[in-house]
């Protein structure tokens, strides 16, 4: 276990590593090859600077660090490379936090709440993942193991965490109910300053959550047709957003049949100055 990482984390990711992931991953697979390249060196860099714990005897191999590292990555993949003013650039839109914690299974996180009458209760959650700002993210392995499988459905747990990571670069919008929004830089779907890039996100966002989030209700509460968008991202605009960038990246062609109204907000955040065919 951990054999590369612990012994040569400033040497390229070896193919003996590298091939299989890309095997078992077939939306890594399909990148293009200096996609492919790029995400490999990310990738090395990404475990050279985060540190992997886990929980309840669960030892991480090499390759299970590997695949959390690439399927984490793969959003950063056309972001810039360099810092700028308003973002981050390169995995420095995951400079907060250094430990990845990881389950064999579900995670039951404790909570707290007060309810109208001040009275404090404490349960537990169960959970498959979580991002905590400034905090570390934890994962759940035998939901990370099944990626490619569960890809077909559009779902990917890794990507869901990071995506809420990269969300919080940019802070709690005004208001709250809106959820986080990550820094985006002026000329942002045509804006013109950062705040108007700000108001551009929430007014392609905000009605897309809303329709989906009425789908939903519609499905649950009377037999409506199930929604291929796992029904999570109806919970709030945050998880919207997660659960949007899960099926983006591992099913792009279907998300822009079911989300076309949110393919200029996704290309436009994941892929500036690009043109993109689907």
């Amino acid at each position: 276990m951990w054999d590369w990482l612990r012994a040569k984390r400033q040497t390229p990711i070896p193919d003996a590593l590298w091939l299989p992931l890309l095997a078992r991953h077939r939306f890594l697979a399909e990148l293009p090859a200096p996609d492919q390249l790029y995400l490999r060196e990310l990738s090395r860099q990404f475990l050279a600077q985060k540190e992997f714990h886990g929980a309840h005897g669960l030892q991480i191999s090499d390759s299970m660090a590997l695949a959390i590292a690439a399927q984490a990555c793969l959003p950063l993949l056309y972001l810039p490379r360099k810092a700028t003013r308003w973002q981050p650039g390169g995995l420095g839109w995951y400079g907060d936090f250094v430990g990845i914690n990881v389950y064999p299974g579900e995670v039951l996180a404790g909570r707290e709440s007060v309810d109208d009458a001040g009275v404090v209760h404490r349960y537990r959650e169960a959970l498959l993942g979580e991002a905590m700002e400034g905090g570390p993210v934890v994962l759940s392995w035998v939901d990370v193991a099944h990626a490619d499988a569960s890809a077909a459905q559009g779902t990917n747990l890794v990507i869901h965490e990071f995506a809420h990571k990269i969300a919080m670069q940019g802070g709690l919008a005004d208001d709250a109910e809106l959820g986080y929004c990550p820094p985006l830089p002026p000329g942002f779907l045509g804006s013109r300053s950062a705040r108007a890039a700000v108001a551009a996100w929430y007014a392609l966002l905000q009605p897309a959550y809303e329709g989906f989030r009425e789908q939903v209700i519609i499905a649950e509460r009377f037999s409506g047709a199930p929604t291929w968008l796992d029904p999570y991202a109806a919970e709030a605009m945050d998880e919207f957003f997660a659960v949007a960038c899960e099926a983006y990246w591992v099913q792009r062609a279907r998300f822009a049949q079911e989300f076309p109204a949110l393919m200029p907000l996704m290309d436009g955040f994941f892929r500036p100055g690009s043109a993109v065919n689907l």
